[in-house]
């Protein structure tokens, strides 16, 4: 009997038919198949194989345009990633997988974007792509395709629009600038306002420190002062009990102190006689 090889590699599956019926998927590696051999009293089955690449693949839905919910017409592009997952299912449930996969795709983008206003599509495009992906992943899964990532490619708007949108995001942008020198200027302003009070509240503190040290040392000064004063007052109450008690010592305070004005040129000393001594003398002149 006569046979051939084939080989399939890693990136592709083969559907394995006998005379139009799969009867297996077959995976990468080397396979022998027999040859149908044309002899007449000697039927053999027909063996055909049908390789189905399940690589990630790029599909671009190109430019359509598509109403938004608030009646503006725009267009736009947009490109999903697959890959076949089950090769039976992607060959026998549509006719042709990527041609279904693009009409999915479309539908469901004009699905989305119905419900959605112009300013949700410039202001949140995820969103966009997150519902056209969950839109389409269970409907391409029936036949063996699983969507890896569906994004919006390009959106085109109207010429009169597209000028309108530009001043809008011009006008914004300008806006967001005076806010952020508006709000670098109050912060400016508060730090130097908070700044200022501290100085002001420091400093009162300094005052107030100077004041209380100058309170005290005051305090301590008049302490001081009065216990010095004290302190002479008994000096001076010693001194007076102690001539009180032995009056030569107040005597010889008085010789002291006469010596000492004598030592000085200017000073004058006058001396009280004793009462009885004058008596005595006015007597002797009777």
């Amino acid at each position: 009997m006569s046979q051939r090889e084939i080989i399939i590699k890693d990136t592709h599956r083969g559907l394995y038919y006998q005379d139009g019926v799969l009867t297996k998927v077959l995976g990468a590696g080397r396979y022998t198949i027999p040859r149908a051999l044309n002899w007449p009293f000697l039927r053999q089955p027909k063996i055909e194989i049908v390789l189905v690449d399940v690589r990630e693949r790029d599909l671009t839905i190109k430019g359509q345009e598509i109403l938004t919910a608030d009646k503006v017409a725009i267009r736009v592009s947009i490109i999903v990633q697959f890959r076949v997952i089950d090769p039976r299912a992607a060959l026998h449930e549509v006719e042709e997988y990527q041609e279904r996969l693009y009409s999915d795709v479309q539908l469901a983008a004009r699905r989305s974007l119905a419900r959605m206003s112009l300013e949700e599509i410039l202001t949140n495009r995820n969103q966009l792509n997150e519902d056209i992906l969950q839109d389409v992943q269970e409907v391409a899964s029936r036949y063996g395709v699983a969507i890896l990532r569906a994004d919006v490619k390009d959106l085109v708007f109207p010429g009169n629009l597209q000028e309108i949108m530009n001043r809008v995001l011009a006008a914004e942008r300008m806006s967001q600038v005076q806010l952020v020198e508006a709000r670098t200027k109050a912060e400016v302003q508060q730090i130097d306002a908070q700044a200022k009070a501290e100085a002001q509240h420091l400093e009162m503190e300094t005052q107030a420190r100077g004041k209380r040290l100058s309170t005290e040392n005051e305090l301590e000064f008049q302490r001081v002062k009065t216990e010095a004063e004290i302190q002479s007052l008994r000096a001076r109450e010693q001194a007076a009990s102690a001539y009180s008690t032995h009056p030569a010592l107040l005597r010889l305070q008085e010789l002291e102190t006469l010596r000492e004005l004598a030592r000085t040129a200017n000073a004058r000393i006058y001396i009280n006689m004793d009462r009885s001594a004058a008596s005595e003398s006015n007597g002797d002149r009777d």
